[in-house]
């Protein structure tokens, strides 16, 4: 299995567990460390990262040719969108709603998707084109890259909304993660910006958020 699958399974496993952890049903109707999300909604858009790997992996019907991260990002509305956006409305809705049964039943719906999603991603080809609901698509692997920074951000977040140190994941799956991330940063602000922070606090900008 490709090194992007087994990363986002290793992602995937640390979200749920984490999603089990005691302190956070403890907290389910609390605000969480994420503006505008209760630790509920915050741990459904979480368990929501392998609902949409389990749909593009289902989805039927005409596949376009692949386009880059970089592009997906540029063309996704949420990514510079504010907190009143319809897009990031909809995505906080959503969390609101994957969460509504109680998280015992989201727990329990998180690890069934786990479950076969890890004997379903080994047999996929290497060349594999997911179509997104977006209208654009991505070859697989290029997606679940995606999923793992959602994972990785929204566990920190989540983690820190209910007192918990944030999961401890290998390298395998964090840095591929940074980079991503370090790559839309210089995208999105410029190569300057970003030297600028890593190396010179008293030039550095405001922000280099790749989001």
């Amino acid at each position: 299995m490709g090194e992007s699958r087994q990363s986002y399974l290793v992602a995937a496993e640390s979200a749920v567990s984490l999603l089990g952890d005691p302190a956070v049903s403890a907290s389910w109707d609390k605000p969480s460390a994420l503006t505008e999300f209760s630790v509920a909604g915050l741990a459904g858009h979480l368990a929501h990262q392998l609902v949409r790997v389990g749909d593009v992996l289902t989805r039927n019907g005409e596949v376009p040719e692949p386009i880059s991260l970089l592009e997906h990002y540029s063309r996704s509305p949420w990514v510079q969108a504010g907190l009143d956006h319809e897009s990031n409305l909809g995505i906080r809705r959503g969390g609101e709603a994957a969460a509504a049964a109680g998280p015992a039943i989201l727990v329990e719906r998180a690890q069934a998707m786990l479950d076969l999603q890890s004997s379903v991603l080994p047999g996929e080809p290497d060349d594999r084109v997911v179509s997104l609901p977006s209208g654009w698509s991505l070859l697989l692997d290029d997606f679940l890259l995606t999923r793992c920074v959602e994972l990785v951000v929204h566990a920190d977040d989540l983690a820190a909304s209910v007192g918990l140190a944030t999961p401890a994941l290998p390298a395998t799956v964090i840095d591929p993660v940074v980079e991503l991330l370090a790559k839309l940063a210089v995208h999105r602000h410029g190569p300057t910006a970003v030297i600028r922070t890593l190396s010179r606090a008293e030039r550095a900008p405001a922000t280099i958020s790749a989001f």
